[in-house]
């Protein structure tokens, strides 16, 4: 397994360079083949390809940004469950304060937009696929894969049974 993981993290790097050029490529292009760079979701969330301004993180916190680095591997990664509800908890910290945040990840199709709909799941008690189809109707393009579907399978129990102990839920939406 360890050997797997390995291999997909090497991938991974030797492709970034190559599949960043063809996301920008994506985004240059007229007609059906564009590809916006990022997509609002709704008030505190925009969903996107990685920002490429060559700001240092010192001027990103001059600059009032805060960031927040969850590292999952590109193209087969699959975010964790932890990740999923420290990248929750911190968008709704932004929400709380009418401020929005930034989801992204390289072409903002799939690490992002699987965290995007762990968002959802935990602001709307949307179920995985109805999470996933809300992003779908906004940035037609994303891609969630059965491991990461899995893992929102999962964050949905938590937050369901988490809404059912602070009696919170709403049982007409299952």
């Amino acid at each position: 397994m360890a050997a797997t993981a390995l291999l997909e993290a090497g991938l991974a790097r030797v492709l970034f360079y190559p599949t960043l050029l063809y996301t920008l490529f994506r985004g240059k292009v007229p007609g059906r083949a564009h590809r916006d760079w990022y997509h609002r979701i709704d008030p505190t969330v925009l969903l996107g390809a990685l920002p490429l301004r060559s700001l240092t993180r010192q001027e990103w916190k001059r600059l009032g940004v805060e960031q927040l680095r969850l590292s999952t591997v590109d193209m087969t990664g699959i975010p964790t469950l932890d990740n999923l509800q420290k990248g929750v908890q911190f968008a709704l910290k932004y929400q709380s304060l009418g401020q929005c945040v930034y989801v992204h990840c390289k072409a903002g199709r799939s690490r992002s937009a699987t965290m995007v709909a762990a968002y959802l799941i935990q602001v709307h008690r949307w179920s995985p696929e109805e999470a996933v189809r809300a992003i779908a109707k906004i940035r037609s393009y994303i891609h969630i894969r059965p491991g990461q579907l899995d893992v929102l399978q999962q964050f949905h129990k938590q937050v369901t049974a988490g809404a059912a102990k602070d009696g919170t839920f709403d049982t007409s939406k299952t």
